[in-house]
Parts: structure tokens; C-alpha cells; sequence
């Protein structure tokens, strides 16, 4: 375990070294003025991921199962983030980005995975690819205005709160859909899967997380409404898109309302989701061979899956805030994007450091609580697979994962360490196997 955990933590150190040079160089180069309207924005993240997993108890594995012998992973993403504004309303965005590393048991084997910074991308190497390339362009109305800080995606600079806002090109769902304060960026907030979106959301997405499409958003000075049509990759996690866009494709629509409660800001979102394309059916496959049931042998055009969500979130004070999640998905057709999760409850809130006299600190406790529909945990028992879990057969339970983590300035509120606990039970809904304990460190540089 020592010699894992020391290689791992030099290939770490040496990736934050690069990214603290190239920070201390492009910030004599890059002024930002948040007062002025930005014009070209320029930005950088990189976030490392060290997980160690001692060993649990488990009397079978199968193919798709976490492994019960102790790990230690690694994952890293540098992601520079260009946007530009070249007439009024526009913002074109190109953000090339670099992963590699992996999860534990090469991400399988939990529904919730604790490390929101790898997918199933099938290597450890590091890969170069373009994240985002989309472009947007606002028109706007009244005098109501919001300042905007300059961010990843984000020009600084005034913005009516009465617009209409279109985009195209590639871009990640969460960029627009389903935000929350508290509980969203596994790069600065909680690590798993289930906390970054609503879970039974099953997003669309290649296999890095990021889809091809369109979206429109129409802002009013307390609710937005939200709505995508995007493209189908032609596999489940698979990073080939479906040309055959009038079979498959994806549709998702949001409505967030934002209130004051006693003085503190409060919002609520409803989402709702339908895909379409050549999914698997759970049952059909069961009916085929019920002693081996493979779900991709039922994948046929004019199959569906829809659901919702429901996202909430509320400060109680000033330092402290609170969250709600709850999704659902029909769970008759197998999961093709994101995660093996039918239904799903997550609850937490974050404190701010100002507390101890650390403002630009955190700390955050979150619960989740996924499960299947009965025709997916009926496919598992019988042995079948899916792309992230399986274990060969199945002792039914609902997931339960808690999650700790702290936040720690370490510079400038540039640079920033987080250790992070996560206590897994049932993992991939098999009360057979662990309980797991996930010890974590993650470095996360942006400016």
C-alpha cells in the first residue's frame, strides 16, 4: 500500500509544480477587470484526485464488481477554459482540456462512484481532446441588472435580468442544467457522482462527460426556464455520436424559481428529461435468456427514458447552507449515459470558514440514498451486466454513501486542498458486499 500511495503522490506533485508555473506566469500576463465589459476571458483548472480504498469483505465478485483488495487511484483533468465576446450579446467558448488517471476498479462496481473526476474512458494514459466548443449569443431587455465576476465561462460585466439566451455546439449539461450552490463541482465541492446532479438523471453525455446540441434560456429578474435538444452517442458510454438524429436524440427542460426566506437566498429547481434511441430493454433481455440476461442483445430504435428531478437549496445564514435532491427514471431501458441509478435522494449542507476565521475555507456533509427500478434489479440478480455494475448476482439494498470533505485556502484562493472521507454500504445495491471506505486528497489549482 506505502509504495502505491508514495508513487502516486510524486506523480501528483509533479503535476501541481507544472500547473503552479504556468499560474505564476499567466498571472503577471492575464489582468481581469470586473468592473469594465470583458471581451476575452482566459482561465485555468486543474484538479488531482488521489483515492485509497482499504479492503472489505466480499464472498463473490463478478465483472462489473469493485474489487475487495486494497487500492490506491489516481485521476488528473487541466482544462484551459478561452471565451471571447466579438459583438454585442455573443461569447464563443473553446476549452481544450487533458485527463487521465483512473478510479477505483477502473470505475466499476458503485453506483455513486466517489470520484466525480474520472468515467469510464477505458485507459489510465493522459488524453488531449476539446472539453467545450459552443457559441451563445443574448438579447436582453429592461434596466434590472446583475453584475457578473469574471469565471471559467463566464465574461464579466453587466447583464440584464430580463434576456433570452441561445447556444449550440459541445458543451456538459451541468454548464447550464440542474446547478447548485453547494452541490455541483467535484473539483471544489463533493466528490461523488450522485451529489454532482440530480442521479437518476440520466444526462446526456460521451463517455468525458460532454454532448453535442442546442439550448435556449429565458431569464426573468426570479426564474429562468431552461430547454436542450442534443445528440445520442451510439452506444451506451461510448463516444460516437448517433447520425440518425430523429431516432436518437435527447430533449431536457428546466424550470428554477429563486426566492428570500428571513433575508437569505433560497432557489428551487424542476427538471424533466426524455432520451431517445437504441437502448436495451431489461425485461426483453430476461425473457431471452433468464439465466445470463444481456441487455444490449435487446437494443433496437423507438426506445425511450424519461424522468425528473427536483433540486433545492437554501442558506440559513450567512456562512451556512442546506440541500435537497430527489430523481426519478422509468428504469425499464438501460443506462446510457451516465450512471446505473433509478432513483435517488441526496441531502447535506456546507458551512463557510468564516466561522474559525477562515472565510475562504469549507466544510460540506452530504447523504445519498440511490436504488433501481424492479425490472433493472431484477436484470443484476439474474446475472446480467451493465457498462459500471454487476456483480454476478444480487442481494438487494438501496446504496447508501455519506461524504465528508474540508476545504482548505491553501493560496490566494487559487490553490486548494481538500481531504475527503466517503462511507459506502450496499455498494452497486449488494448488501452481500462491503461496507467500502473511501480516504481521499485533492488538489485543485484555478485562476
Amino acid at each position: 500500500m506505502q509504495k502505491y500511495f508514495c508513487a502516486n503522490f510524486f506523480w501528483m506533485r509533479k503535476n501541481l509544480l507544472l500547473a503552479i508555473t504556468i499560474f505564476l506566469f499567466a498571472k503577471t500576463a492575464v489582468a481581469q477587470d470586473t468592473v469594465k465589459q470583458e471581451n476575452y476571458g482566459f482561465h485555468f483548472q486543474q484538479t488531482i484526485i488521489t483515492q485509497y480504498k482499504p479492503g472489505f469483505s466480499a464472498p463473490y465478485s463478478g465483472l462489473n464488481s469493485l474489487s475487495p483488495l486494497t487500492e490506491t487511484q489516481t485521476s488528473i483533468t487541466s482544462t484551459f477554459f478561452g471565451t471571447a465576446r466579438w459583438w454585442k450579446g455573443s461569447q464563443f467558448t473553446f476549452d481544450p482540456e487533458l485527463s487521465g488517471g483512473a478510479g477505483l476498479s477502473q470505475t466499476l462496481g458503485i453506483a455513486g462512484f466517489p470520484n466525480g473526476e474520472t468515467f469510464r474512458v477505458g485507459g489510465v494514459q493522459n488524453k488531449i481532446y476539446i472539453a467545450r466548443l459552443f457559441y451563445q449569443q443574448s438579447f436582453e431587455w429592461g434596466n434590472e441588472k446583475d453584475t457578473l465576476e469574471s469565471d471559467e465561462l463566464q465574461l464579466a460585466g453587466l447583464k440584464s435580468k430580463r434576456y433570452f439566451t441561445f447556444g449550440i455546439g459541445k458543451f456538459n449539461m451541468g454548464d447550464f442544467f440542474d446547478n447548485n450552490s453547494f452541490s455541483h463541482d467535484p473539483r471544489s465541492q463533493f466528490m461523488n457522482w450522485a451529489l454532482m446532479d440530480n442521479a437518476a438523471w440520466d444526462y446526456p453525455a460521451n463517455t468525458r462527460g460532454y454532448v453535442l446540441g442546442a439550448y435556449t434560456e429565458l431569464g426573468q429578474p426570479s426564474w429562468t426556464l431552461r430547454f436542450a435538444v442534443t445528440m445520442s452517442v451510439t452506444h451506451e458510454n461510448s463516444s460516437t455520436w448517433d447520425a440518425n438524429v430523429t431516432r436518437a436524440n435527447t430533449e431536457t427542460a428546466e424550470y428554477e424559481k429563486r426566492y428570500v426566506i428571513n433575508g437569505q437566498k433560497g432557489t428551487v429547481r424542476v427538471l424533466g428529461f426524455l432520451n431517445n434511441g437504441k437502448f436495451g430493454n431489461y425485461l426483453d433481455a430476461i425473457a431471452l435468456n433468464p439465466k445470463a440476461p444481456v441487455v444490449d442483445s435487446t437494443q433496437q430504435y423507438g426506445r425511450h427514458k424519461y424522468g425528473f428531478g427536483i433540486n433545492t437549496e437554501q442558506y440559513l445564514t450567512k456562512d451556512f447552507g442546506v440541500f435537497a435532491k430527489a430523481s426519478w427514471n422509468d428504469g425499464h431501458t438501460e443506462t446510457w449515459f451516465f450512471t446505473e441509478i433509478d432513483r435517488s435522494f441526496t441531502f447535506g449542507g456546507v458551512l463557510n470558514g468564516d466561522q474559525w476565521k477562515r472565510k475562504d475555507d469549507e466544510m460540506g456533509l452530504g447523504f445519498i440514498v440511490n436504488g433501481l427500478s424492479a425490472p433493472h434489479r431484477e436484470y443484476l440478480a439474474d446475472g446480467g451486466y451493465g457498462f459500471l455494475i454487476g456483480d454476478g448476482r444480487l442481494n438487494y439494498a438501496p446504496e447508501m454513501i455519506a461524504e465528508f470533505y474540508y476545504k482548505l485556502n491553501a493560496y490566494q484562493k487559487k490553490f486548494f486542498i481538500s481531504p475527503d472521507y466517503q462511507f459506502i454500504l450496499h455498494p452497486a445495491y449488494n448488501q452481500d458486499r462491503g461496507p467500502v471506505n473511501v480516504f481521499s486528497i485533492r488538489a485543485h489549482i484555478e485562476f
